[in-house]
């Protein structure tokens, strides 16, 4: 219960403005917005696999827009 409450607490600190930059680079990045428009196939796959643990710009993009990079723009 502990870290749950401790995630949340990081979630709601405020954004720097590296991690604008960032959260941009993903943003524009070709595969991620493939994978968010498309949400199948071998893009979105990808993304959903690296964007947690490899990728600081879909670290970024997390924590600026509260969404995963994978996750389609509604």
């Amino acid at each position: 219960m502990a870290k749950n409450n401790q995630k949340k607490q990081v979630s709601k600190s405020k954004v720097s403005a590296k991690d604008q930059k960032l959260a941009n680079v993903c943003r524009n990045c070709p595969v991620c917005s493939h994978a968010r428009k498309t949400q199948k196939g071998l893009a979105f796959e990808f993304v959903k696999r690296i964007e947690s643990g490899l990728c600081p710009f879909c670290r970024a993009y997390e924590r600026v827009y509260g969404r995963k990079a994978h996750q389609r723009i509604i």
